[in-house]
């Protein structure tokens, strides 16, 4: 094994990629994909904003994992001991540097882009920690905290145009509630035995491809455009999620929590083809595969 290799395991590498299409959704959300795929004027600026906020939220993203395993550290040597901190790979002390690294890169290339983007880091990387350390324990605020943090890693794909942010602010709650229902699923993920989360999620799952349906009735994108990726979506996250309820085995629960987590970049890839049409989501969904044979490599959760 590499020396950086369980540092890589710790930042899940495939989760990262599925943050990245966040970026991308968000960018097209905005209108900046339109204007940058028109090679209209400003394209360079735009794209050089589009690469600070993969760098941010590749940071924000890894760090926020990466201080998870931290704060999990005497759980995991329970529950997961094959884990790089439990395991011996990686100390307690050189994760946490690792992590909060990670957030000040972060936090840093977000604020190359605008002052809005930056602030929409610094509050990325609170909920982050603050969901670490206990929001991830609460029955509530748990899976509404770790929502947060993906709407805010969608807002600030928008904020490549800052003042859209306020224009379009309402999309956040697109991947708050489909998070939301992935942490809800996940609690069944050692000990299984959770129906009603379970039931809770498919619900939580429902609503989100009819948002994401009408509100490609509302944009100049032909609604059509958008049915292939939902479909998709569709395809990939309910199969496992009913096996998962019908036995509530935790093994089953955990490939449904993978299936939900992979899928965001198709979610993404919906969203951005409901503003910016199919081309928009199908280059997001190029990512996919990478990250899909990333999860094959390292832990998805």
């Amino acid at each position: 094994m590499k020396p950086w290799t369980p540092y890589l395991r710790l930042a899940r590498p495939a989760n990262i990629i599925t943050a990245v299409a966040d970026i991308l959704a968000g960018f097209a959300v905005s209108g900046a994909a339109l204007l940058f795929l028109s090679q209209g004027s400003g394209s360079e600026m735009l794209l050089k904003a589009l690469l600070w906020l993969c760098l941010s939220t590749i940071g924000l993203y890894g760090g926020g994992v990466v201080l998870n395993d931290v704060f999990d550290a005497d759980l995991d040597r329970v529950e997961r001991p094959e884990r790089p901190i439990p395991s011996g790979a990686v100390s307690v002390n050189r994760a946490a540097m690792f992590g909060f690294i990670l957030l000040l890169v972060g936090i840093l290339a977000a604020w190359q882009v605008s002052r809005t983007s930056g602030e929409i880091a610094l509050g990325i990387a609170f909920l982050s920690v603050l969901y670490d350390a206990w929001g991830k324990h609460q029955l509530v605020f748990g899976p509404l905290n770790m929502g947060l943090c993906r709407a805010g890693n969608l807002l600030l794909g928008v904020s490549a145009i800052p003042g859209m942010v306020w224009e379009v602010w309402y999309t956040g709650f697109i991947p708050l509630v489909y998070i939301a229902a992935i942490t809800m699923i996940s609690r069944g993920e050692v000990h299984g035995k959770n129906k009603a989360a379970l039931q809770a999620g498919l619900g939580m799952y429902a609503v989100i491809i009819l948002v994401i349906l009408g509100l490609s009735f509302t944009t100049p994108i032909a609604w059509f455009q958008v049915l292939p990726f939902l479909l998709l979506l569709v395809y990939l996250i309910f199969p496992p999620l009913l096996k998962a309820l019908k036995t509530q085995q935790p093994q089953l629960i955990g490939k449904a929590v993978k299936a939900g987590v992979i899928s965001l970049i198709v979610l993404n890839s919906a969203l951005a083809s409901a503003y910016a049409g199919w081309l928009s989501g199908i280059l997001i969904l190029i990512l996919l595969p990478l990250s899909l044979w990333m999860g094959k490599k390292f832990a998805v959760t």
